[in-house]
């Protein structure tokens, strides 16, 4: 365990200096590298992370995808003062980054969805056991998809459809294609869900340091219109009746995706990092409709490229009442050689103020991050950082406790 105190670097207000900074936050650094979780297992191929609470307890765990070797899937329950750790599916599946959570048999808890990579036709969800859970016996799984295109990086919940049901959207791109699927009414006996393609095509990868294929999945109300929009790759999608939406483009570069409000104004803004490539990682605020491509204004966040911005999250670190990002890059991504493809990995949060402007800050040099995620992981009330490289000094799981656990101090 180690504690680790803030790095003030720069602050930033779209190149303006900031009078103020954000409270500071002493991080307690637990890693598998020392003992302090449960070794995640013997893959050294680890995809992606999801935070939950699993078990309904108020508390969040977490859950980590692998490929290469099994276990595929890993749970860490919370305990009082740490994790243990459960095997939710023992076998062997090429399981891709991203991954999601939602009630999906109606039966009170949270299933998990994961697809498969380049190597696999498939998309699967497990059923969550609640409240019988026993580290030996494995969840059952269910198929979602099973033919078709490979690759399925990403996926979301949402009624994006508006039919007071949520539906699932996911990349799948083999087929370079966004692909809508409906829960079945029984979906612990259907074969495969009902599925078709609502969008296809380039959404912001490209040639030379680019991402070499679209990613990035979220949802969040991007018109005002009170119906949760989809955000993919470089666009947003605006639903226009049944399975058609019309793909709006935010940025030239897409990649990890997010949404929230960081300054007043009608609509909300949109983040994008670069992903599984080198670009810039900008916010982007509507200056008009946000139905045309044009109003839509990026302001630079980290001042010069970012290498492989896997993680991009959106949250409120410092307890302020303002929205703060979190980006971190790779420090590792080629599986045939054992330096680093990026050994001084940066990760940063940018502390908002509610107005547009950001501080930021760099929070780690030289560690490899990889869908890292935001979320209470000790039920403290406060906002935690869980990462787990992916091809970096594996198998390793970090998680970082926002001045430990307790809570930020009274101010």
């Amino acid at each position: 365990m180690q504690i680790i105190l803030p790095i003030f670097v720069t602050l930033m207000a779209a190149g303006l200096p900031l009078a103020l900074r954000a409270g500071e936050i002493e991080w307690r650094h637990l890693t598998s590298k020392n003992g302090d979780l449960p070794v995640p297992g013997e893959s050294t191929q680890q995809t992606g992370a999801l935070i939950a609470d699993l078990d309904k307890d108020g508390t969040n765990d977490f859950v980590l995808s692998f490929r290469e070797k099994g276990p595929a899937l890993v749970w860490y329950r919370r305990r009082a003062t740490g994790w243990d750790r459960y095997v939710i599916e023992p076998e062997y599946l090429t399981v891709e980054a991203g991954g999601a959570v939602y009630d999906i048999d109606g039966d009170g808890d949270l299933d998990i969805v994961f697809g498969g990579d380049w190597q696999s036709k498939e998309v699967w969800w497990w059923e969550n056991p609640y409240p019988n859970y026993d580290p030996k016996v494995p969840w059952k799984r269910h198929v979602i998809k099973k033919d078709g295109a490979t690759q399925h990086h990403d996926q979301a919940f949402a009624d994006f459809k508006g039919t007071g049901k949520a539906q699932l959207a996911f990349w799948n791109q083999g087929a370079k294609a966004i692909l809508l699927a409906d829960i079945p009414a029984q979906p612990r006996t259907a074969e495969g869900w009902p599925f078709t393609a609502i969008f296809s095509g380039a959404a912001g990868e490209g040639g030379g340091n680019a991402a070499k294929y679209a990613e990035g999945m979220a949802a969040f109300d991007i018109d005002g219109d009170g119906k949760p929009d989809l955000l993919a790759g470089n666009y947003w999608f605006k639903h226009e009746g049944g399975s058609k939406f019309r793909p709006i483009k935010v940025a030239d570069i897409g990649g990890r995706i997010a949404a929230g409000r960081f300054k007043p104004g009608r609509y909300p803004q949109i983040v994008i990092a670069p992903g599984d490539g080198v670009g810039p990682l900008r916010w982007y605020e509507c200056v008009g409709n946000p139905e045309d491509s044009s109003a839509w204004v990026g302001h630079d966040l980290a001042g010069r490229d970012v290498i492989h911005g896997h993680s991009l999250q959106i949250a409120d670190i410092d307890g302020d009442g303002n929205l703060d990002i979190f980006c971190a890059e790779m420090a590792k991504w080629h599986e045939k050689q054992k330096e680093s493809d990026n050994p001084n990995a940066k990760a940063w949060i940018f502390y908002g103020d509610g107005q547009g402007h950001f501080r930021q800050t760099e929070f780690a040099t030289g560690i490899g991050f990889h869908e890292a995620q935001l979320g209470d992981l000790d039920g403290d009330g406060d906002i935690d950082i869980l990462d787990k490289p992916y091809n970096w000094e594996v198998p390793r799981v970090d998680v970082w406790l926002n001045n430990g656990t307790g809570g930020r101090p009274t101010k």
